[in-house]
């Protein structure tokens, strides 16, 4: 069953913009480097880039905040 332009362009012009779920994965994806050049078209073609700048930030803030939190327990064992 192929998709007709239609259908394609009906996908392009949702109002809503991604869920969370598909930031979350554009934003892991992104920060491992595994994300596939079609993903990385459709988080660049979305409505808006705040959902992503939002869910970057705090995935950076978690990752420091893990880092810092391994460290410390790591050091107090000494």
């Amino acid at each position: 069953m192929t998709n007709s332009p239609n259908i394609e362009s009906n996908k392009k012009k949702n109002p809503q913009g991604p869920g969370i779920l598909k930031v979350m994965q554009s934003v892991a994806a992104g920060a491992l480097g595994v994300q596939s050049s079609k993903r990385r078209e459709e988080d660049f073609g979305s409505h808006s880039p705040w959902p992503y700048i939002i869910g970057g930030l705090l995935f950076t803030g978690l990752f420091i905040g893990t880092l810092v939190l391994v460290v410390q327990v790591v050091l107090s064992g000494q």
